[in-house]
């Protein structure tokens, strides 16, 4: 993997002089063990390659003449490339889409079932939406072995289409955002991105096609009142959505230069506190330049209550004092651990050539863990404020293992934010963050004799 100028890898792009031969992404993970499977594989390493690599490129800059440059939402400091601005056509034109699928007026217990006709609006004519969007030298990269075979196309129409909720559940969830992830992580394997300075054409594909990306499903979810899919409930930290708070707390961390490594500590010289997102106001005042407080935004447009009532898990964060930069860790840490190792929302990714199966050769021989086996639990602490009962939705399919039940401590929500090298961050930290990737976040001896590479035993 190329350095790029980062000082985290760069996801590597498909090399033309090597075969390379596309297929149709499968389902792989159908139990909870195969969850460990995956996060041994190589399309692990390339789904958090990408995320960091589009996180780093959001901190804040320094200039050569010592000024600041932060990248809030609608800069005029970042320009669009053709690709990302084809990107944007091709999400107004699933916009457009949603005049000819209004919402059922009749009674329902949970989503509108006018989703599904939306839904198959967009499948009819995936194909040509991102034939008039994207490059068709792109979309008709062959198979080397066969070239009247698959082309990459048809990976790219597995992502794209298991990006905008379930029309089975009437549900959107952090996997169908993952799914929108890697397509355009897709996008940028195949070249479909041009080559810029470290971090130029990353920043504009957050602000220009992720933010916009997460705008329309939010008019979605509104529009068919979907569900939440595998959500915690109030234990969650938020019901549809991750990444946004990945993004939004780069945002708003210290400024760095090219080189230098992202801080442990620290936020923008004039950045919101952390605590405004229990403050409307700063909230009303900050959503339309931050992708944070945009997400938080959305939270005061469709829940009623107190902030902490109903968002517990953000208000949990919302008290740490070291900044948005140690936010921004959490964060990572966080989406690796009730992401990315959570069989319910990572069981429908699909693996094809682009995001493989096939096991990285860094991976180390782990054991599954009550992790990755099932999901958390609510706690029965009663130091908490009572919570109102978890929304009903569609119950997430459980794996087939047996493991022991256990119970989250009370700390457990703010212990993902704790210094490196603390007992509380090793016994909490899930999943398989590889070393090397983010040599800045995780440094050997940080996480134990393993290095952060898989859970500790503690």
């Amino acid at each position: 993997m190329a350095m790029d100028g980062f000082s985290v890898r760069v996801l590597p792009k498909l090399d033309s002089s090597v075969g390379h031969t596309f297929f149709q992404p499968s389902k792989r993970i159908n139990e909870g063990q195969d969850v460990t499977e995956f996060l041994a594989s190589k399309a692990y390493v390339d789904i958090m390659t990408f995320l960091l690599q589009l996180n780093r490129s959001m901190y804040p800059t320094k200039l050569p003449d010592g000024r600041v440059q932060s990248w809030p939402l609608n800069s005029d400091a970042v320009e669009f490339s053709a690709p990302v601005r084809q990107l944007q056509q091709l999400l107004s034109k699933l916009e457009a889409i949603l005049e000819e699928a209004p919402p059922d007026t009749g009674p329902r217990r949970f989503g509108n079932v006018s989703f599904r006709k939306w839904h198959q609006l967009v499948e009819s004519r995936a194909s040509s939406l991102l034939e008039e969007c994207l490059s068709a030298d792109l979309l008709r990269t062959p198979s080397t072995a066969d070239p009247s075979g698959p082309t990459a196309e048809v990976e790219l129409l597995a992502y794209f289409l298991g990006s905008w909720g379930s029309p089975q559940r009437l549900d959107y969830g952090t996997g169908h955002e993952l799914s929108f992830l890697a397509f355009l992580a897709g996008i940028w394997k195949l070249h479909g991105f041009p080559q810029n300075s470290a971090g130029v054409e990353e920043r504009a594909i957050v602000l220009g096609v992720i933010q916009p990306y997460l705008e329309l499903v939010r008019s979605i979810i509104k529009k068919y009142t979907l569900e939440p899919a595998g959500s915690h409930g109030v234990w969650g930290l938020d019901d549809h959505s991750f990444i946004p708070y990945i993004f939004g707390s780069a945002q708003l961390a210290p400024a760095i230069s090219e080189l230098e490594n992202v801080p442990e500590e620290g936020s923008l010289a004039d950045a919101p506190p952390p605590n405004g997102v229990a403050k409307a106001n700063i909230v009303e005042r900050e959503r339309g330049t931050n992708l944070y407080f945009s997400a938080i935004g959305f939270i005061y447009d469709v829940k009623r209550g107190p902030f902490w009532e109903h968002s517990p898990m953000l208000y949990d964060i919302s008290g740490i004092q070291a900044g948005w930069a140690k936010i921004n860790k959490g964060m990572i840490k966080m989406y690796n651990a009730e992401v990315l190792s959570k069989f319910p929302v990572v069981q429908h990714f699909p693996f094809g050539s682009l995001f493989s199966w096939d096991r990285d050769p860094t991976a180390p021989v782990s054991a599954a863990t009550v992790h990755t086996t099932t999901p958390q639990k609510r706690p029965n602490d009663t130091s908490h404020p009572p919570m109102p009962p978890a929304a009903g939705g569609t119950r997430a399919p459980r794996a087939t293992a047996k493991v022991p039940s256990y119970q989250i401590p009370q700390d457990s929500l703010r212990v993902q934010w704790r210094r490196p090298g603390r007992r509380g961050l090793a016994h909490n930290q899930q999943g398989r963050l590889p070393l090397g990737i983010i040599p800045d976040l995780l440094q050997p001896g940080h996480l134990g004799p393993n290095d952060g590479l898989h859970p500790v035993k503690t």
